[in-house]
């Protein structure tokens, strides 16, 4: 089994290219967004790529009591 590298911020090498990956997809979604002339989905998703960026710079942590958190009814993961 590979092992994980630990960024000096705590985070591993796998989690960040995960969180750059969905800030990637995140800006394609804006473009398809901004294309349907959807605006509030626009602004939406432009937050979640301000908050994966954040994460991505360590200005943000990557979750609040991760295992504590209430999950939602409605997205099924």
């Amino acid at each position: 089994m590979a092992q994980e590298t630990v960024q000096p911020n705590g985070r591993g090498n796998r989690t960040m290219e995960n969180i750059a990956y969905i800030r990637q997809m995140l800006a394609e979604l804006r473009m398809v967004a901004e294309n349907e002339g959807a605006d509030m989905l626009c602004y939406l998703i432009e937050m979640a790529y301000v908050e994966a960026g954040d994460v991505q710079s360590g200005r943000r942590s990557l979750s609040i009591h991760h295992g504590q958190r209430n999950k939602s009814p409605r997205m099924p993961l």
